[in-house]
């Protein structure tokens, strides 16, 4: 018989868990990793036409450009036809890390909604094998954010950020929304996993067992 068991832990685990797995796929996704130096437009120019500067951006396989004969309009797209044309060998790799610690989010993400009635598998607890997972998807995307900045030395690179940007210095660039998401995101993968323990134990308390005798299929424990 299905139980359904909700406490404060364990929803908070399984909507943390729905969270995390979507920042990390759309900063996977962004163009937004790194934002180019300054820009000016001089073929803008023109009334209603803006001619000041703008910085383009550029992700892991994806940029963003500003297009148009007279510079209107923002042009965003993958740069990289196939996987062999991404920006450097570094950036191939940390893709690879992290769409491998994105793919294992996004399974633990729906195994978690379906932990609200099913707590065990084959006996073993459901919340401590997606905290594994989610331990392990966390050092996978760590390793894949520490790839990263050792591609920045890439002639991809030197295009937006400058002819003196090498690896772990990006020149003119900044540092965009994305990478910070991806950063947040790991850091909130291994905040998951902690928290597995605690819906762990919240859904197997000695309460829950209780209305579990008494009849109870739909079990919320504030």
């Amino acid at each position: 018989m299905c139980h359904v068991i909700v406490t404060c832990r364990s929803m908070l685990w399984t909507l943390l868990s729905i969270i995390v797995a979507f920042a990390e796929l759309i900063a996977f996704m962004s163009p937004d990793w790194l934002l180019g130096h300054p820009r000016s437009d001089s073929s803008a120019s023109g009334a209603g036409v803006d001619s000041g500067e703008y910085r383009p951006s550029l992700g892991l396989y994806s940029r963003c450009l500003r297009i148009g004969s007279r510079g209107v309009g923002v042009s965003c797209g993958p740069y990289a036809g196939t996987f062999g044309e991404v920006a450097s060998g570094f950036w191939q790799a940390a893709m690879l890390f992290l769409a491998a610690g994105t793919l294992v989010l996004g399974v633990v993400a729906c195994i978690s909604v379906f932990s609200l009635c099913f707590q065990s598998i084959l006996k073993k607890s459901l919340f401590n094998i997606c905290g594994l997972l989610q331990a392990i998807a966390g050092l996978l995307l760590m390793v894949g954010l520490m790839l990263y900045p050792a591609g920045w030395g890439s002639e991809k690179v030197k295009n937006y950020c400058g002819p003196d940007a090498s690896p772990f210095r990006p020149h003119l660039c900044s540092l965009g929304w994305a990478f910070y998401a991806a950063i947040g995101g790991t850091l909130a993968t291994f905040l998951c996993a902690v928290l597995s323990a605690q819906a762990e134990i919240a859904t197997s308390s000695d309460k829950v067992q209780e209305e579990i005798e008494e009849g109870k299929s739909l079990i919320c424990l504030l």
